[in-house]
């Protein structure tokens, strides 16, 4: 039985990763074309994070929403409204390009970001339940996240070689990445289609209700929820804000920090490219063994590790410098100097890679029929990608190139709650 059941899941198991990785390949496409926006229009750095705001701001828009529709209307027809949403929303990007307006850009981004969080609300739940929940409805998630930094780092490398300086870049530049993605949601929607997706049965409670007459409001009675759907709000924000400062500070030409070398912006975006190389990586690791660990052993070590490493990447001098691997443009990859500050950032992704699949699946543990409803809130608390970087752009712009480093306190903050929800936050716990 067990064999029968694990055959009819693989089909919808691959199709839920694959979606994992769309959801980064337009997420991450947003970091980069903020440096665009930047040279294009001539903006501050916070007004070049607003394409990442609005791509995170729809979250908080649309995740309630989401979580309902996914309720009423079951997983298959949810995810194929998501992904005609999201085809629209490249659609409108590569319209901004044609026009050349920054407005036009920033809906675009806004309707991309609906659809994010829709395949976010449809994805997540989704391999949990086919991985029975536990140790290996994480482990699930851990290698769909694998697809998703895969993807996620594929968008910022190909960005660079797209893009050969960042000083006369344009939206028209990312144009074989916006057709790329539509066309990768136009053959997604077709697969889906056809596809056997699982919906959950009506789920009953002691009154006899179905789970979608539900009081939302009940989903505040389990604290290790609300909890979690807090540490979910930081953790979008420092995963994404890190990066996102990281390939800003490298390429400030007033701090040189890339010192000898030709092609600052190819190096810069080849080494922030390494951060989501290694999210990769650490959730490859999280998928092979998180059948034997358990996600709060795994997001407590995460945590632990990421506080240390942020903190030295603030205390350590940037005239401290080590070789690093990074793209030389017509050179190819070599190695180059570059702050070991840096260096400690990069490696933040191995500790980010593992605490979504963690938070989410120690949130929504014993929620039942609540579990839908619980997605969708978390979808809506993923805003936190589009405002703690939008801080820290605020912080580096306030202070100047001397404001880098100190951004990342928010980043050490943000780490900090998530180890303290690891520990502490997310043991199951109902309020009376």
């Amino acid at each position: 039985m067990e064999t029968k059941t694990n055959k009819t899941n693989l089909i919808p198991i691959v199709v839920m990763i694959l979606l994992f990785g769309m959801i980064s390949f337009v997420t991450n496409l947003a970091s980069p074309m903020g440096d665009i926006l930047k040279s294009q229009f001539t903006i501050p750095n916070w007004q070049g994070t607003l394409g990442v705001f609005a791509n995170f701001i729809a979250y908080a828009l649309m995740g309630i929403p989401a979580g309902n529709l996914l309720q009423r209307r079951g997983y298959k027809t949810t995810a194929l409204i998501a992904v005609a949403v999201g085809f629209t929303g490249v659609g409108i990007q590569l319209l901004s390009g044609l026009v050349g307006s920054f407005g036009v850009y920033l809906l675009g981004a806004l309707v991309a970001g609906f659809s994010m969080c829709l395949l976010n609300t449809v994805v997540n739940p989704m391999l949990n339940r086919l991985g029975g929940g536990g140790n290996r409805g994480n482990q699930l998630i851990q290698f769909g996240g694998t697809f998703n930094s895969l993807c996620g780092t594929a968008v910022i490398v190909l960005t660079g070689l797209l893009i050969p300086s960042i000083v006369d870049a344009r939206i028209s530049d990312t144009f074989p990445l916006m057709y790329t993605a539509m066309a990768i949601f136009a053959v997604a929607f077709i697969v889906i289609l056809l596809t056997n997706i699982p919906e959950n049965p009506e789920a009953s409670v002691k009154s006899g209700e179905s789970a979608e007459k539900l009081p939302f409001k009940d989903l505040f009675n389990y604290r290790h929820f609300v909890l979690g759907a807090i540490a979910i709000f930081i953790y979008v924000g420092v995963e994404v804000g890190t990066p996102n400062i990281l390939n800003k500070w490298l390429q400030n030409p007033d701090l040189d920090l890339l010192k000898d070398t030709l092609d600052d912006d190819d190096i810069a975006a080849s080494v922030t490219g390494f951060y989501w190389l290694l999210m990769l990586v650490g959730r490859l690791v999280g998928g092979l063994v998180g059948a034997k660990v358990s996600p709060r052993r795994m997001l407590s070590v995460a945590a632990a590790a990421a506080v240390v490493l942020v903190l030295l990447a603030i205390f350590i001098p940037a005239s401290v410098q080590v070789h690093f691997l990074g793209f030389n443009g017509a050179e190819g990859f070599g190695l180059n100097l570059i702050p070991l500050s840096a260096a400690m950032l990069v490696c933040v992704g191995l500790c980010t890679s593992v605490m979504w699949g963690g938070i989410f699946n120690l949130a929504v543990e014993g929620l039942g029929c609540y579990t839908e409803r619980a997605s969708g809130l978390f979808m809506a608390l993923v805003c936190g990608g589009g405002i703690l970087p939008l801080a820290m752009n605020a912080v580096v712009d306030i202070f100047g190139p001397a404001g880098y480093q100190p951004s990342y306190w928010i980043v050490v903050a943000g780490f900090a709650y998530i180890l303290f929800y690891a520990l502490v936050g997310s043991k199951p716990r109902q309020r009376a």
